[in-house]
Parts: structure tokens; sequence; C-alpha cells
């Protein structure tokens, strides 16, 4: 082997260079290796190629080899060698080795690529759900927001095993208390309301104008203004629509495609999307508007608000905040129960209770025998 200035390295230039192929056939050469001002590759003292050092570039390869490629020779020619001091030369005199490396290059990119995509999907997360559900609720034609809250309907009734509650005298009685909501709340008789036989403390209102109580909360419930309390708040989550922008929202990218295709009713997003809709928390902004209605519309018909949030605290204190209960779904703060209480002082409700202490004992047993649970 010669060095640069043309003296010879006989161990180098005698030993074997490597394997070589030409790119043209699939012969498979053994050959020996001249560096002088290029590398030269010869088989049997004839010159089969000469690569200058500034064309020779690193190929993929297993471990412990060298495959080097050739800017100036055929695409598919290649050269792998083994000896440590050929690879120790000819990667001290070629610059470009790393230049244009494919695998290292497509490596790169793959991690970019990724990266991105990561950086993508948060962002979609954080940002363009929650606002493609805020722009999506309003253009939700009524008869296709009645359909999802079928198909949620039944989904959650599954999940929570909880069959209706159909006591004649209790069933008079809910239906009083609702409708007397309802009308100071401005619904018309299209909304629908029942109570579900359930252990969870828990109420929550579905697209499509549905509203349910879990009997777990009626059971902790010590007057009618409590349930009525949080039933208005309910009704302030529908007038709003906020469950049809839960579901969209929770629903992610699975439930945006099958609005866009028209496959919500069979789409598996919508059976996880049901669930949440009793299990997450709205927004912030949604509970303080649900709460201003809840206050509006008990003062309307001559009761106070602060009852329903005495019910989610006592709920809180039992259950210690977990599980599936209705402060799970609806955390309260001190500072909205104060909030309840200001605006009680300021109104000073003091209309008729909206049941009797018969209709109300009525109420408490809708889902058993008739007798009332106190």
């Amino acid at each position: 082997m010669e060095s640069d200035s043309g003296q010879t390295n006989s161990a180098a230039a005698s030993a074997p260079g490597g394997v070589f192929f030409d790119g043209v056939s699939n012969r498979r050469r053994i050959v020996a290796l001249k560096l002088s001002d290029a590398l030269e590759i010869r088989e049997d003292g004839a010159l089969l190629a000469r690569w200058a050092f500034h064309d020779i570039r690193r190929a993929d390869s297993p471990s412990g080899l060298l495959r080097l490629s050739c800017l100036t020779a055929p695409p598919l020619a290649r050269l792998d060698i083994r000896d440590a001091g050929l690879i120790a030369a000819l990667v001290a005199r070629c610059d470009t080795l790393e230049a244009d490396l494919p695998n290292r290059r497509g490596v790169a990119a793959i991690v970019g690529w990724s990266l991105a995509a990561a950086v993508s999907i948060v962002l979609v997360v954080l940002f363009g759900v929650p606002l493609a559900a805020e722009r999506l609720t309003p253009l939700v034609p009524d008869s296709f927001e009645r359909r999802i809250g079928d198909v949620a309907e039944a989904q959650v009734k599954v999940l929570f095993d909880g069959k209706p509650c159909s006591n004649p005298a209790g069933q008079a009685a809910f239906a009083k208390l609702v409708g007397k909501l309802r009308q100071s709340a401005g619904f018309d008789t299209s909304v629908q309301s029942g109570v579900l036989a359930t252990s969870v403390p828990n109420a929550f209102a579905l697209p499509g104008g549905k509203v349910y109580l879990f009997d777990g909360l009626l059971e902790k419930a010590e007057n009618p203004d409590e349930i009525a309390g949080v039933l208005a708040h309910e009704l302030g989550h529908l007038r709003h629509r906020d469950s049809m922008r839960e579901l969209i929202h929770n629903g992610g990218t699975s439930f945006l495609i099958g609005l866009l295709f028209g496959d919500v009713t069979g789409s598996g997003a919508l059976i996880f999307a049901s669930r949440s809709l009793v299990t997450s928390s709205y927004s912030r902004d949604a509970e303080t508007n649900a709460d201003s209605f809840a206050i509006e519309t008990m003062h309307k018909l001559g009761r106070p608000a602060k009852p329903m949030g005495e019910l989610m605290f006592r709920v809180t204190g039992k259950e210690g905040g977990k599980g599936l209960s209705l402060v799970s779904s609806h955390p309260l703060t001190e500072d909205r129960l104060a909030r309840m209480d200001k605006a009680d002082a300021a109104s000073r409700p003091d209309g008729p209770p909206l049941l009797s202490s018969a209709e109300w004992q009525a109420l408490k047993g809708i889902c058993g025998s008739g007798k009332g649970k106190v």
C-alpha cells in the first residue's frame, strides 16, 4: 500500500482488499486494494476500477464490515472491506465518506417526522378537537342530536345496569317536579326525564333533550330543593348543548370521522363517549353557565339554589370524592357554593314548596315498592 506521496507500505499493499461487485454482473470478485492518489481495485494485478477518494461513500452494512459505493461507479457497484488497517486508512483519506448516507439520513427523517407527528397529535388534542367540538355543536341538527341521544341513552343504561324506576306515586311526584322546572326554564314537553335504579350518586344530561337522575343520588337527598337544583343544573347543560359538545370532544377523531361519514350510531367511539358523559368533567365555563341557569330557574320558582350545592358537598364527604359520583363529573368548589348562597340572599326566594311531604316521600321511593325511603 502506498501513501499519498507515493511511498509504498508493503504490508497494506500485499494484503487482500475485500470483495468487489462491479454493478454490471453478479460476479463476486476477491480483490486487492491500492491507495495512491485514489483507491485502485485490482484482481490478479488487473485494474478493475479506480475510485477517487472524494467520490467514495459509506453504504449500509453490518457490524465489522465497511461497505463502500462510488458516485462515479455503476449504482449497484459496491466494495466490502473487513481488514481493520485498510478501513482506517480509507476513512482517513475519504473526507466525504459519511455524506449522503441513506441510512442515517433516513433515520433522521423518521425521527423528525415522528416528532412532528407527536407534536401534531398533542396540538390536535389540546386545541383542534375542542375547537372542532365548539364549532360543530351548533351545526348538528336537532333530529340528528336526538338520534345520538337515543344511542347514548341505551349505552348508559347498559354501562350502569340502570333500569327505569316506575313506582306510580313516585313517577307522579317526579313528573310534577320536572314539569315545574321545565316550565320555569322555558323548555317544551319534548324534554325527557327519568330515574334509573343504580347506586351511583349522579345525574346527567344527554344530547337530544334527555335528563336522568340516578337513585343513588336521590337516596342521599334530604329535600326536594336539593334534587330540583341538580335537575335545573342539568337542564342548563341541556340548554347550552354541553352534552353534545362533550360527546364530540371525548369521542375524538373517531367520532368526528363518524360525523362526516354518517356512521355515528355504529361508531365504537360513541360507546366510550357515552360513559364519558357521566364520568368526565365539564369545562369551568360550562359549569358556571349551568350554575347560572340553575340559580335563575330555582329563583323563578321561588326556591333557593344553595341546597343543590349542599347535596353535592354531602356526597363529597361520604364518597371521599372518589367513584362515579356527581362530584367527580361536576366538581364543586367553595366559590361556587358561596355564589349560590350570595344569589339566594339577594333574591330571598320564599315560594311554596315544590312538593308536599307525601310527594317527596313518594319520590324517594320511586325505585322501591312504593314506600318512601327516609
